[in-house]
């Protein structure tokens, strides 16, 4: 006999970048309602986004920006030349390090020590002080790290690694707050189909891949005054090769303010004009909730208020 009792819907999935235990995993569940959702890990950056694109998870978060190493090369080329994604939300997470062991090792017996390579860049200087006898292998995740260390057959001592993936793996801390700069944030971001942007929430972040036209005096300029010109503040501009010729560059940039903003609108426009390409990636809430400045004569009004004086003009010139 066929069961006719309705469905209930399982929980939506969410993906990240892997595997269990990293700071991408961390950071996802931070999102309010994430534990309520299916977590899924991906090995790469890139599988973690195919899966979105592909609908296997409904979001996928990865990182994009570290405050000590910089941009994220693999996030920000894949969102350039794979098929199109949309940010919806950041989160910056604080990013302490913990040096790990498994139970009964001191920090004297600490011969090899593996990582992730932005950990080992972020800690180097306190390693090369106080554990100056081993030797630093980086691959993976933090997480994979701690894994391995996990393993007495691994041959690795110690791992650099997150607090959630020593646990995860049942080791002990050797050292913990590690890093060489306790103020380093690693920023990430969730990402969905391409769809409708939602409102803006007046602490807005706007972020676009621009490729000039022409490598020529004054084309980056051209494509920052659009911007300059309509009082719009960027956060962030980074450069990254177009894969085509040597010395060939986009730019990946962040902007304050949303979409729907007339002076972000009227710079959109601007580039769309001037530049060979405009890819956008979405206007979301940023993380850390900074007020912009609005600079007089660039608000919504006063760009409505512009637009009827010209409309009056049109209509009666003479008035």
């Amino acid at each position: 006999m066929p069961d006719d009792r309705p469905v209930t819907p399982g929980p939506e999935r969410y993906g990240y970048f892997g595997p269990e235990g990293t700071f991408t995993h961390q950071a996802l569940l931070s999102i309010p309602g994430a534990d309520q959702r299916e977590l899924t890990p991906y090995a790469t950056v890139a599988g973690c986004l195919d899966a979105v694109r592909d609908g296997e998870v409904a979001a996928g978060l990865v990182p994009i920006e570290n405050s000590v190493e910089g941009g994220v090369s693999a996030t920000l080329d894949n969102l350039t030349y794979g098929r199109p994604l949309m940010i919806t939300r950041e989160v910056l997470l604080p990013v302490q390090f913990t040096l790990f062991a498994r139970p009964g090792t001191a920090l004297g017996d600490v011969r090899r020590v593996i990582t992730h390579p932005h950990a080992a860049a972020q800690c180097r200087d306190w390693l090369a002080a106080n554990v100056p006898q081993a030797t630093i292998t980086t691959e993976g995740s933090t997480a994979a790290a701690a894994a391995a260390v996990a393993d007495p057959g691994s041959g690795y001592d110690a791992a650099v690694s997150s607090d959630i993936a020593g646990r995860l793996y049942g080791l002990q801390p050797l050292a913990t707050g590690i890093a060489d700069n306790d103020a380093a944030v690693t920023r990430f971001i969730l990402l969905t189909k391409p769809g409708p942007v939602a409102p803006a929430s007046g602490v807005d972040k706007t972020t676009m891949v621009l490729f000039m036209r022409a490598d020529r005096s004054g084309a980056l300029l051209e494509l920052l005054d659009q911007f300059a010109s309509r009082g719009v503040n960027l956060c962030r501009i980074e450069s990254r090769p177009t894969k085509t010729v040597f010395g060939s560059y986009c730019f990946a940039v962040d902007a304050e303010g949303h979409i729907d903003d007339e002076r972000m609108a009227e710079a959109m426009m601007g580039l769309h004009r001037v530049s060979a390409q405009v890819i956008f990636l979405g206007s979301y809430p940023r993380a850390d909730a900074t007020q912009q400045h609005v600079l007089p004569g660039t608000s919504n009004a006063d760009y409505g208020a512009a637009r009827e004086w010209l409309d009056s003009l049109r209509q009666h010139p003479g008035a």
